[in-house]
Order: C-alpha cells, then sequence, then structure tokens
C-alpha cells in the first residue's frame, strides 16, 4: 500500500510503486476525470499537478509522488484559479470533444498561478504540450486571458 495525498486528502493505493499516476487515479480510485491520451507524455490528456506543478500522469510512477501533493481536475471547482479557468472555457465556449478538456484545464491553471498576466507566447509556451484534436486553440487562448482578468 502506498499513500498518496490526492486533492488533499491522503489516499492509499494498492499497486506497485511503478504503476503510473494516471492508472492509480483511474483503475485503484475511480477518479476518472484525468483522461488517457497516447501514454507517451506527448499529449497532455493525462495533466495532473504534482507539488503544484503540471505534470503528465501517464508516465510519472507513484512512487515519484511519495510525500508530495497531486492535484487533479476534481479539485478544480473548489480552487480560486481552476474554477475562473472552468468558468471561462465555458464562456468562451472551448470544448468541442472535450477529451483534452482536463489536461487543458490543469495547464492553464498552473500558468496562472505563476504569471497572473501571461502575453501570447508565455500562453502558447505553457499550453505547448497539450493538443486539442479539434482545434480549439485560439478559444483556449481567449479562455485563459479571461481568466487572468478574473483572477487580477
Amino acid at each position: 500500500m502506498i499513500t498518496l495525498n490526492i486533492n488533499g486528502k491522503d489516499m492509499q493505493v494498492d499497486a506497485d510503486p511503478s504503476t503510473p499516476i494516471l492508472w492509480a487515479l483511474r483503475d485503484n480510485l475511480n477518479m476518472t476525470g484525468t483522461k488517457f491520451g497516447c501514454g507517451a507524455a506527448l499529449c497532455g490528456a493525462c495533466t495532473v499537478h504534482l507539488g503544484g506543478q503540471p505534470i503528465r500522469s501517464c508516465i510519472t510512477p507513484i512512487s515519484a509522488a511519495a510525500g508530495q501533493k497531486i492535484t487533479t481536475i476534481e479539485a478544480m471547482e473548489s480552487d480560486k484559479v481552476g474554477k475562473a479557468v472552468q468558468d471561462a472555457w465555458v464562456r468562451h465556449d472551448v470544448p468541442q470533444c472535450g477529451y483534452c478538456q482536463s489536461g487543458q484545464v490543469m495547464s492553464a491553471t498552473a500558468l496562472l498561478r505563476s504569471n497572473k498576466a501571461p502575453s501570447d507566447a508565455d500562453i502558447d509556451n505553457a499550453m505547448s504540450g497539450n493538443i486539442c484534436r479539434c482545434g480549439t486553440y485560439q478559444r483556449i487562448r481567449a479562455a485563459i486571458k479571461d481568466a487572468a482578468k478574473t483572477i487580477a
């Protein structure tokens, strides 16, 4: 058993230490908001925060999370910055299929925590590892700028 702090709660996971965080969340804890995309850290669908930083949970083993806080999309509703991002996502009609959106929101939230007024280049850099197959990148950028104004 490994204890993980997820969204502020200690949770027991009965899994091999090399198990990726993604699968511990989805298979062991039934937290399905974090999505499997590529399994190679190339698409960003599986993004969660580890110690406040966005990481790709599909390749990060649970052993790397020992003693750190994992934050998932399930916690964004009660987070000031995360809620502002989610609300902006709705206002700007960002999602189409929606599959990549939890990873997009997690990356955008991390960006706005570290940079309250990001430029287009800052947004492009922070979001570059998140792929949206529907191509809503302009709406994502507009939503991030909107969320930045909300939290300012």
